[in-house]
């Protein structure tokens, strides 16, 4: 359990410090901005994405260790391939041995378009609702009201648009491989919404959507207004500077 939680931290980590961090770059040079210092919309949602999937290229040997430690169980109750790990570090010793360093990145094509989808929804609205409100008066009762409420919408749009590949990432780092290292059941992304489609039907998609907004929904939140928060902390800091 010790060992999961160590991996799960990790994995976070390493996705957010390049996901924000690219972001704010941006952010800072002025391109997710009009000459009103208004979020442009697309201009944010483009960087979110790239932002997005350079964390998840980075962070993807955790994510794959990750999930194939949740899905191992006892063999009475065993569903999907079981990949018998006792940690992280003989898992990816253990991966790397059988299928070389690229086998640590198996399924990181998936993780990438999952988290730009998912960095794009959750930051582009959370900017534009945010903004909006402010501009509007609206949540004006506390200084982080409004923050608070635009990650609720951000959390709420990130879920609806990344539960499908949240489905998809998971068969895909969780099934088995071959020598050479190459899925048995899917080939890739189209391969397995092509087969869950024709197997299972599109709302299969949507497998956890409930669950994975209540994971969603503080992550967004308290993500969000934190970063508000250091920002905001920054600024004072470079005035009194």
């Amino acid at each position: 359990m010790i060992r999961f939680k160590v991996i799960l931290i990790h994995s976070i980590k390493t996705t957010l410090i390049f996901r924000l961090g690219i972001y704010q770059q941006a952010d800072n040079q002025g391109f997710l901005r009009d000459e009103k210092n208004n979020t442009k919309f697309t201009n944010s949602l483009v960087m979110g994405a790239f932002a997005g999937m350079v964390g998840a290229f980075f962070g993807s040997p955790l994510q794959l260790v990750k999930t194939q430690l949740m899905s191992y169980s006892s063999e009475k109750i065993a569903v999907g391939t079981q990949h018998a790990h006792t940690g992280m570090t003989y898992a990816m010793s253990k991966i790397y041995k059988k299928n070389g360093l690229g086998g640590l990145w198996r399924g990181a094509h998936g993780m990438m378009l999952r988290n730009s989808i998912g960095s794009a929804t959750q930051i582009a609205s959370y900017a534009v609702c945010k903004e909006w409100m402010d501009d509007n008066d609206m949540f004006q009762q506390s200084k982080y009201l409004s923050a608070f409420v635009a990650s609720n919408i951000g959390a709420v749009v990130k879920t609806i648009s990344l539960t499908p590949m949240d489905v998809i990432m998971t068969r895909l780092y969780n099934q088995a491989v071959d020598v050479n290292g190459q899925g048995l059941l899917y080939s890739g992304i189209v391969d397995c919404a092509k087969k869950i489609t024709k197997t299972e039907g599109l709302l299969a998609f949507y497998k956890g959507m409930g669950p994975s907004y209540l994971r969603q929904a503080p992550h967004t939140v308290l993500l969000l207004v934190f970063w508000d928060m250091l920002k905001d902390v920054q600024k004072s800091f470079e005035e009194k500077a």
